[in-house]
């Protein structure tokens, strides 16, 4: 036997190829362009043969009888058993010109050399998107009754299907594809495409929700999904079968899911929630076009939108799809497979397959740099209080990944000893001595950075200052209040609004907020603390919505209680579990990594959901807690040098302190 194979380099034909050649004694005649002749010698490594049998040719789909010189067109004639025509678009989001060129006029064009050189047998491989969006079950026989096909890639696959049928003058069947996946077996597919467009929306559902939690799903359409093994297999045994001529076969599933169904299964191959309560989307077929053509046209809205598919990975049009109406019958396809082997597995038994491959080798993150050195390596990083704690573990982190780490302090002693430290381990700091809470002294510490440094990428805005006392105790200390907000809020503020003309001029820039998990559990004692971290988490997120089209971005830290010179006064705290400050330092490279717009931890969130929903069971169980704590020494007026008075606390307290980890008390 001897074939001639266009888009014999794609995922089908590739595979479709290597069939072919295990038939004894077969040759295969592919089609390629000539650009592409350096791919010859992988592909027939491939296929596991040599040259006499996987014979070029070149030419190019969208030239007229393909461009194919005459001297091959000669070598043809009479030659080829089955002509195999599968080069065409499969992308929704492809533009109609190249459609339109590639799927309609290059199967015009393969037509017309399938019939000069006298072909025995054209095989066209069209796709179920020749049915259009058609209402019920379309059949095997059905062809004209195709409706609502305007779409570029429904209506070039039913125009290049019909001129198969009304133009070849050859013997020709033609074999319509479900949406195809990867195989059933290795998993191996070649881009995301189909279901794949979801998988990002179930991975980060994984990420963020524990897999026995019930999720809202839903439920759609009809989708029909067959692996590309199946395929291949289903299409090489028909294709061989006598009385096939103009007849049509549907390769599908002949069980077919719901949209709803497929999403849960592959939420089950990546041990995400699965999804138990469905919502039909045909529901929201009672909005008027009118009313959601109006809401597209307002910029925030399309904004949102456009947002949220990007962040996804899903096409524009992926959602028009979501209620596709259509079935397919495939009786004609069970009939001529009937007495083979060759069975379409169904889709629960091999979604881990795919799951596990698209993670492995397809994930759009596998091809970003996501270590601290690819996002902060040669850039400039200023880190306020760096010379201690939380800003001197983060400083290691980042001097270490390549980045000109600048730190700043008051303490010129504390700041030398810090960047020995870094010589000591092979790199360096640049290091400003700085009052954070000086507004004069902020003002000549970004000048001199903008004079020496040009400004900076990163802004860790970390120097901070915390008081625990309570209220009852603070009547005549007013300024606990006014510093710890020179401080934590307008000292902040200062630096960074003398840095945001700079990154605003390059587009760029990324500025880390080190808050509090006070701030979202309202922790009492440190009204002063919280209450300033709270007026710089209000202003990032005004500022946030007016700098996110001009490329800076914002991050806030609800940071945990972690173990720093900060806390080492409240003797409390001595057996209390806190973070290490190179676990802070994790969570301040990671906001810089991944750029989200707030990092906090569960317990922290789960705090503040209290607070919105139960606020009055909040107020309850963080009063117990109040009382529960007594307030440090220096809080009741003890003086420097004053014997420390010993703490005992009860058992429900040390408890509530291991259960809270990281909470204020």
């Amino acid at each position: 036997m001897q074939y001639f194979v266009t888009g014999a380099t794609g995922f089908i034909g590739k595979r479709l190829v290597k069939k072919l050649l295990e038939r004894k004694g077969s040759v295969v005649y592919f089609l390629i362009r000539k650009e592409s002749h350096d791919k010859v010698a992988a592909l027939r490594k491939y296929w596991s043969t040599g040259a006499t049998r996987a014979v070029p040719v070149f030419g190019d789909l969208t030239s007229k009888k393909l461009g194919i010189s005459a001297d091959d067109v000669k070598k043809l004639k009479g030659q080829i058993d089955h002509f195999y025509h599968l080069a065409a678009v499969y992308d929704l989001g492809a533009d109609e010109a190249s459609q339109i060129a590639v799927n309609v006029d290059g199967t015009r064009n393969t037509v017309e050399l399938a019939k000069l050189i006298g072909t025995g047998h054209f095989h066209h491989v069209s796709s179920i998107a020749a049915a259009g969006l058609y209402e019920g079950v379309f059949r095997e026989d059905m062809f004209d009754e195709a409706e609502n096909y305007e779409h570029p890639y429904f209506m070039t696959k039913h125009e290049s299907e019909k001129i198969v049928r009304l133009e070849c003058r050859v013997p020709w069947s033609v074999y319509r594809p479900a949406m195809v996946v990867g195989d059933s077996v290795t998993g191996e597919m070649d881009k995301i495409d189909g279901p794949y467009y979801f998988f990002k929306l179930i991975q980060r559902m994984r990420q963020l929700l524990p897999p026995w939690l019930p999720s809202i799903g839903l439920e759609g359409g009809r989708i029909n999904i067959v692996p590309v093994d199946f395929v291949v297999d289903a299409l090489d045994t028909i294709s061989h079968k006598a009385d096939i001529d103009k007849k049509c076969y549907h390769l599908v599933d002949p069980v077919g899911y719901r949209v709803g169904d497929v999403l849960d299964i592959f939420s089950r191959a990546a041990h995400a929630p699965k999804m138990n309560l469905f919502v039909n989307a045909a529901l929201l077929g009672f909005i008027p076009r009118s009313v959601t053509k109006g809401l597209m046209a307002l910029a925030p809205v399309r904004r949102v939108r456009n947002a949220v598919m990007k962040d996804l990975g899903l096409p524009q049009d992926m959602l028009t799809f979501v209620n596709y109406p259509t079935r397919f019958d495939c009786r004609d396809t069970l009939a001529a497979l009937k007495g083979s082997d060759v069975v379409c597995p169904n889709l629960k038994d091999y979604a881990w397959r795919l799951w596990d491959y698209w993670e492995r080798h397809l994930d759009p993150d596998l091809h970003i740099d996501r270590s601290l050195r690819g996002t902060v390596g040669g850039k400039v990083v200023l880190i306020t209080g760096g010379s201690s704690g939380i800003g001197l573990a983060a400083a290691h982190k980042f001097a270490e990944a390549g980045a000109t780490t600048i730190i700043c302090g008051r303490d010129t002693a504390k700041l030398e000893e810090a960047c020995q430290q870094a010589r000591d381990k092979g790199y360096s700091f640049v290091a400003y001595p700085a009052d954070i809470a000086d507004l004069a002294d902020c003002d000549r510490f970004v000048k001199q950075l903008i004079a020496d440094h040009g400004g900076v990428d990163f802004l860790i805005n970390n120097a901070g200052r915390s008081i625990r006392r309570a209220i009852e105790s603070s009547y005549d200390r007013f300024h606990d209040y006014e510093r710890t907000m020179q401080l934590n809020y307008f000292g902040c503020l200062r630096v960074t609004m003398g840095f945001l003309p700079g990154m605003v001029a390059r587009k760029k820039g990324h500025v880390v907020n080190i808050s509090s998990i006070g701030v979202l559990t309202n922790a009492p004692r440190f009204s002063a603390y919280v209450a300033s971290k709270a007026a710089l988490d209000a202003w990032t997120r005004c500022a946030s919505s007016e700098f996110a089209d001009q490329g800076i971005s914002f991050t806030t830290i609800n940071m945990p209680l972690v173990r720093t010179p900060m806390i080492a006064p409240t003797g409390l705290y001595n057996n209390v579990p806190t973070l290490a400050p190179e676990e802070a330092a994790d969570m301040i490279a990671q906001a810089c990594i991944f750029k989200p717009v707030r990092v906090a931890t569960r317990l922290g969130i789960t705090g503040q959901l209290l607070h919105a929903l139960l606020p009055r069971v909040a107020q309850i169980a963080m009063n117990t807690s109040f009382r529960m704590f007594p307030d440090s020494g220096a809080a009741k007026g003890a003086k420097p040098g004053d014997k420390p008075v010993k703490q005992q606390l009860s058992h429900e307290a040390v408890a509530l302190q291991q259960m809270m980890r990281g909470i204020h008390f």
